[in-house]
């Protein structure tokens, strides 16, 4: 199996410089990350990179199907993905910014918890319902992957796709909760929970503008 994959060793290392720019991006999924490791802590940034990685497979999936295609011509189903990511980003934008935890300023802790599986399924919720990930993976299963590729080789690149995603977001959260960067935060977190409410409303306002064009 290893020699019938060298014909499309071009195809495998395109995909993984485009999986690691997508990973990389700065978009609603790292703020979400963010949000949720410096709010509530690494194990949630850590599930919600889960839950981002995990959403990959959704996308991957349809598109196999050729599902992608469809979806981006049709006005209807693109609209309702379109307008169910953006309320679910100023959903939570604003739950941010009007956040009114209680900071114990001298332990440097937040009273604020949050379960795994919430963690996990605000990740994997802002990646899903993005439908700029849906144009993406649209281009990539049209412009990189052709005919004659292989389901498993297509299987493949989502497991690079998703792979990649996993790796920056726990990245972004061990970042993110550095002991340095925490102190700094606990210091001024109601303005740093403004900034990032604003940024997810911002992203979910820019969401429900995107064209399938």
């Amino acid at each position: 199996m290893f020699l019938d994959s060298i014909p499309y060793l071009n195809e495998i290392l395109t995909m993984s410089f485009i999986a690691i720019f997508m990973a990389i991006s700065p978009g609603s999924d790292f703020v979400m990350v963010t949000r949720n490791s410096i709010f509530y802590g690494r194990k949630a940034g850590l599930y919600s990179a889960l839950g981002i990685s995990t959403a990959v497979w959704f996308h991957v999936a349809y598109s196999i199907a050729g599902l992608a295609v469809i979806i981006s011509n049709s006005i209807i189903l693109f609209s309702i993905l379109k307008y169910l990511g953006a309320a679910y980003l100023i959903y939570i934008g604003w739950k941010t910014f009007t956040s009114k935890s209680i900071v114990d300023i001298e332990q440097n802790k937040s009273h604020l918890d949050i379960s795994n599986l919430e963690a996990f399924k605000t990740g994997f919720i802002s990646n899903v319902l993005n439908p700029k990930t849906t144009i993406f993976f649209l281009s990539i299963f049209t412009q990189v992957v052709t005919i004659e590729t292989p389901i498993w080789i297509q299987l493949v690149y989502g497991m690079i796709i998703s792979f990649a995603h996993l790796i920056w977001f726990i990245t972004v959260s061990y970042l993110f909760t550095h002991p340095i960067l925490l102190d700094k935060f606990y210091k001024s977190k109601k303005t740093i929970e403004r900034i990032i409410g604003s940024v997810l409303i911002a992203f979910g306002l820019k969401v429900a503008l995107t064209s399938n064009n």
